[in-house]
């Protein structure tokens, strides 16, 4: 079998996400393909997984300040390179199509009537789930940017719906005790990644709390310490090792990466991008489930009453290996249906 994986580029849980998938599909006799769109060859990182990878324009979004600007983002992206990245890319050798959010193959898949299936967050919003920041323009986006003849959506609950499936996560990620570290339990370990925020912000807002040690992560940040906040750069294996190191985390509303910290057991604060619907929808669907605290623009006072919380018990939401699921499903020629797949995958997450 040949697949086309198509992957969104402009954010790095879809990146995670393929890299999960990606894993599994190298135990297989599966001939797969990876695309990539929404940023330059040069910014992505940590790739070799993917091994030979195309990469191609696409579409992407762009934020100012935290907050998404669609003047920037109409004048920034180049639609006839978008059309002509679609046209030229022959997909009538490959016997299926997967996209996760990637509209170049998406596009060249349904203009061919090729097989595609979506899986990714996205395709959640197909369904009945919780939705903050909707409007008639934001639901177009959401059933046109990435169109697939079969959706796999994923989400921190069903909400009702038989073929959303639960994330897709490192289930091998765990916590990393203080002697692991090689730290002593002097201070806790906050994780803030926060970035399509202003940086110099985000350092102002924790510099008074002196009583913990901050990890801040972004792609423009240089690998600095000022004292109790550490800058770093983004890169795959020290954000796992600190995120698994961490006490709590301060995060946008991106899906993966809370993903994550729920299969962890750790105490979350999100900040959803300001005229993102899909990550002010992820801060509803969290407030709804009780699964973290939001706030809606940079907060001192939230973000003091949260550190004082950190120490309270969290659950944990405990995941299977949805990718190895998934990967096995394709395997055997898709013989179950995405119902059927959807309930046994359901069947297996464990909350304690």
């Amino acid at each position: 079998m040949k697949i086309l994986y198509g992957i969104q580029g402009t954010g790095n849980g879809h990146i995670s996400r393929a890299r999960m998938l990606a894993r599994h599909f190298q135990k297989t006799n599966i001939d797969v393909t990876y695309l990539f769109s929404g940023r330059d060859r040069d910014d992505f990182f940590d790739m070799e997984i993917f091994g030979d990878f195309i990469c191609v324009r696409g579409l992407t979004f762009y934020s100012i300040d935290g907050a998404v600007s669609y003047k920037k983002t109409l004048l920034n992206n180049n639609f006839f390179q978008f059309m002509s990245d679609v046209i030229s890319l022959d997909v009538t050798s490959y016997d299926l199509i997967i996209t996760d959010f990637e509209p170049v193959c998406a596009w060249a898949g349904k203009l061919c009537g090729a097989q595609t299936i979506g899986i990714g967050h996205q395709y959640a919003f197909n369904h009945n789930i919780p939705r903050a920041g909707d409007n008639p323009l934001t639901r177009s986006i959401m059933r046109h940017f990435s169109p697939a003849s079969i959706s796999m959506g994923l989400h921190w609950d069903h909400f009702g719906n038989n073929t959303i499936l639960p994330p897709i996560i490192d289930t091998e990620h765990t916590t990393l005790t203080n002697e692991q570290c090689g730290t002593e339990k002097a201070v806790k370990k906050i994780l803030v990644y926060l970035p399509f925020e202003n940086q110099d912000a985000v350092q102002k807002l924790l510099l008074p709390h002196k009583d913990y040690c901050f990890t801040v992560y972004a792609a423009q940040n240089t690998d600095q310490d000022l004292g109790h906040i550490a800058l770093r750069k983004t890169c795959l294996n020290g954000f796992k090792r600190d995120l698994a190191a961490s006490d709590g985390v301060i995060c946008n509303a991106g899906f993966e990466l809370i993903s994550e910290c729920l299969h962890l057991g750790l105490p979350i604060l999100t900040k959803p991008q300001s005229g993102q619907m899909e990550q002010q929808s992820n801060a509803a669907a969290l407030q709804q489930l009780n699964y973290a605290v939001t706030m809606q623009a940079l907060d001192a006072d939230i973000i003091q009453q949260w550190l004082g919380t950190i120490d309270n018990a969290t659950p944990s939401m405990i995941l299977p290996d949805v990718a190895k699921q998934i990967v096995d499903w394709l395997h055997a020629g898709q013989t179950e249906s995405v119902e059927q797949l959807s309930e046994g995958l359901w069947r297996k997450v464990r909350y304690q």
